[in-house]
């Protein structure tokens, strides 16, 4: 086990012994270009007494997610037309417009974040085909997938828990996976560019587009566009508690062509204007913890 490891598995460990219910976890170095990082939440053992704080606000993104419900469960209240079964493992594509969902009551959860040509790679499944969607693991991923998820969801604790994921993808994407061993990290829309056309039969415009959809659910334009507001967010976050904001410099700097274009882009995403966003993340406001730990 190299040191990367070692600090890896001591920040797993550590987690179990801390009071906060929620933690960004990322990945042992080996899968570094498959997942882009976990969140591991719970409310059990400080329950959110306050109906409105047991509301979650989740953003548009890139990245297909697996949800186990160790404990609990979630109810969606918007988008409207997504089914409203109660799925103990759900798994996500890509997702085009924020959601806001709730818990009826306390909950344990761990989410796995993937890369989506990542998860492409692994399953065959053609990413493009579940942009918006959500169903049970077993409807989606190989047979193998649903032995790993009555592992998990048995596990007696988080750290247990993400061995078991680890261990289970690890062999699976040293098998797989495209490219040399840092694939994906860091710039992963460029690199994902770069691949389909290093594949693309012909090497054609269009079977380029064709091959980045299947494997990344949505047009290069769309993922440049979420990479390009992910870091936006960012800096106008960092400078609005700095109290430097510019917004209209925050967009210039992002590549928009005014601010106004800015705020457009953030709400499809957040559902919010820049400043709107920045002001819920420096409140306490739990609805929005996820918008906390990913930044």
């Amino acid at each position: 086990m190299n040191d990367y490891d070692i600090r890896h598995w001591y920040k797993l460990f550590d987690m179990e012994l801390t009071e906060s219910s929620t933690r960004l976890i990322f990945p042992r170095k080996a899968l570094a270009s498959c997942v882009r990082a976990y969140i591991v939440r719970s409310t059990i053992e400080a329950p959110l007494l306050e109906a409105a704080d047991r509301y979650n606000h989740f953003p548009a993104t890139p990245h297909c997610s697996l949800t186990f419900f160790i404990e609990g469960e979630a109810e969606v209240v918007e988008p409207a037309d997504v089914p409203r079964e109660t799925i103990r493992v759900v798994f996500g594509g890509p997702q085009t417009r924020p959601m806001v969902t709730c818990n009826p009551g306390p909950v344990r959860i761990l989410m796995v974040m993937l890369y989506p040509q990542a998860l492409h790679a692994l399953s065959g499944v053609d990413v493009s085909a579940w942009v918006d969607r959500w169903a049970s693991i077993d409807q989606v991923l190989g047979q193998d997938w649903p032995a790993l998820s009555d592992a998990v969801l048995s596990a007696a604790s988080d750290a247990e828990r993400l061995e078991l994921i680890e261990n289970f993808l690890e062999p699976r994407w040293q098998a797989t996976r495209p490219g040399g061993a840092g694939a994906m990290a860091g710039d992963w829309v460029r690199h994902l560019a770069a691949q389909a056309a290093d594949t693309a039969f012909g090497r054609g415009v269009r079977n380029i587009e064709r091959r980045i959809k299947a494997r990344a659910g949505q047009p290069m334009r769309k993922l440049l566009g979420f990479q390009r507001a992910e870091q936006s967010f960012f800096e106008a976050r960092d400078e609005f508690l700095a109290g430097k904001a510019v917004w209209s410099d925050i967009a210039a700097r992002g590549g928009y062509s005014d601010q106004a274009h800015f705020c457009r882009e953030a709400r499809k995403i957040t559902g919010h204007t820049p400043l709107e966003l920045a002001r819920v993340l420096a409140s306490t406001d739990e609805r929005y913890w996820i918008y906390r730990v990913w930044t």
